[in-house]
């Protein structure tokens, strides 16, 4: 009896096989996927959404020890996004206790970018308020269901400190832009495995190379993973964020940034945060370069906010650089506006991107190469952390330049020092210094390795 039992088993489970492969299988014997209509499309998981959250991000908000923002994108048959968050445990506990739920604004988008089809998604943000600074928490996104499918896993999150007196350290990236997925996975992967403390990333523009191509950005959240909703992030739009003077459309949905700018067309792309003892100020330099009302708004804004900063540290980012690094490139208009503002309230550094080179320095070097300096001013970097390189220009601000590198630099902030250090993906030091700030008095010091300089034209000949 159990042999007969087993063999009608068999031929049941046969025969329910058979049934599956005939409904998925057309006229001519091509067997097809589930998602048979997007068959064609390259890398189709990236692109569309499902009602399973994906693409989920946290943000800095101006008040990042006390408040998160997160942001997902869903398929539009969600409608609406729930957020969860509650102290983190040592164990699964904290399901016990209280959960709290945070409603989110969600938004139907539809976009075409011009090499893809049509894409309809639901892109939710949520802002949570009230939180203990210091802290870990945990949090997912979802539907609001029972059902743990339309759920993300639960992240692990830390709030900031207030004050001044602990340290902190940030990740800075330059154009991450092409070969997202393929090439640039490595560097913020491997910048979180060597820095797994780190307490936010800034991403100096050119996250992707075409503004609303939802491959692209889906390269871009798939290349960070885990990390991009674990370690809140701050991006400036480099000129790839923005075609024709437009912004994409996907920039304000996907992510939830200050809107403590100077006018609405620049909200969430010029703005100011209040890190401890930081200030950090993002300005659209591609908005700066597309429209005059945008320019003549940042630099009169620029001014006040500085004017009235009280963090001893103030960093600005903005994708073009004020001394440009790559050969023929000058951004005059940018510096001649921006400079004078920067000397008058001695910015300390100015993160920046755009040019696909490495080189850090300062105006007042000339040239002269000292360990130490006192009294250095503003220092300026340029980096890269994606694949696309260019070759530089020597110029006498630069204490150190590189070619063809990816690189990421971390960046630990205390109450008087500032300690810079730019890495390859393979962690190989290739820039150093710290800046020192007490009574009043700045002092760099330079700390460039043994490492050589890298340039094209010596990678070339395999040295």
């Amino acid at each position: 009896m159990k042999i007969q039992r087993s063999l009608v088993f068999l031929v049941i489970t046969v025969l329910f096989s058979s049934l599956l492969q005939a409904q998925h299988t057309h006229e001519d014997g091509v067997k097809h996927t589930h998602y048979s209509a997007y068959d064609s499309i390259v890398a189709h998981k990236l692109i569309f959404p499902s009602s399973t959250p994906d693409r989920v991000i946290a943000n800095l908000t101006t008040d990042a020890a006390h408040s998160l923002a997160v942001n997902w994108r869903t398929d539009q048959q969600v409608s609406n996004g729930v957020l969860e968050i509650a102290l983190a445990t040592d164990g699964p506990e904290f399901l016990l206790r209280d959960v709290r739920k945070v409603n989110a604004t969600s938004q139907k988008i539809e976009n075409q970018n011009r090499r893809e089809p049509l894409v309809k998604a639901t892109y939710h943000s949520a802002v949570v308020n009230n939180l203990q600074p210091n802290t870990t928490y945990v949090y997912r996104v979802g539907n609001g269901g029972k059902d743990n499918a339309y759920w993300s896993e639960w992240f692990q999150y830390k709030t900031a400190n207030v004050g001044e007196e602990k340290p902190f350290s940030f990740i800075y990236f330059g154009d991450a832009q092409n070969n997202v997925k393929s090439l640039w996975s490595r560097v913020i992967r491997n910048s979180y495995r060597q820095f797994p403390q780190v307490d936010f990333m800034l991403h100096a523009g050119d996250l992707i190379n075409d503004r609303d191509a939802n491959l692209e950005w889906g390269e871009w959240f798939y290349a960070g993973s885990f990390i991009h909703a674990t370690v809140p992030s701050m991006m400036t739009p480099g000129n790839h964020e923005y075609r024709n003077g437009v912004l994409s459309s996907l920039w304000r949905p996907q992510f939830t940034l200050p809107e403590n700018g100077p006018i609405e067309s620049l909200k969430e792309t010029c703005f100011a945060i209040d890190y401890q003892g930081m200030k950090i100020i993002s300005l659209d330099s591609e908005g700066f370069d597309e429209s005059k009302e945008a320019r003549d708004a940042q630099v009169q804004w620029l001014d006040s906010v500085l004017k009235s900063n009280i963090k001893k540290w103030t960093v600005i980012t903005t994708h073009y650089p004020v001394y440009s690094t790559a050969k023929g490139r000058d951004n005059k208009e940018l510096r001649e506006a921006i400079k004078p503002l920067i000397d008058k309230y001695g910015v300390d550094l100015v993160l920046q991107g755009h040019d696909h080179t490495y080189a850090r320095g300062f105006p007042k070097n000339e040239g002269k190469g000292l360990t130490v300096v006192e009294d250095a001013g503003t220092i300026y970097a340029v980096s890269v952390s994606g694949p696309k390189m260019y070759e530089s220009k020597d110029q006498e601000w630069m204490v150190r330049r590189g070619e063809y590198t990816q690189l990421f630099q971390i960046i630990t902030v205390s109450k008087d020092t500032i300690k810079y250090g730019a890495y390859t993906p393979i962690g190989t030091l290739y820039d150093a210094f710290e800046i020192t700030k007490k009574n009043g008095k700045k002092t760099l010091i330079n700390k460039v390795p043994d490492t050589p300089i890298r340039l094209k034209k010596d990678l070339e000949k395999g040295k």
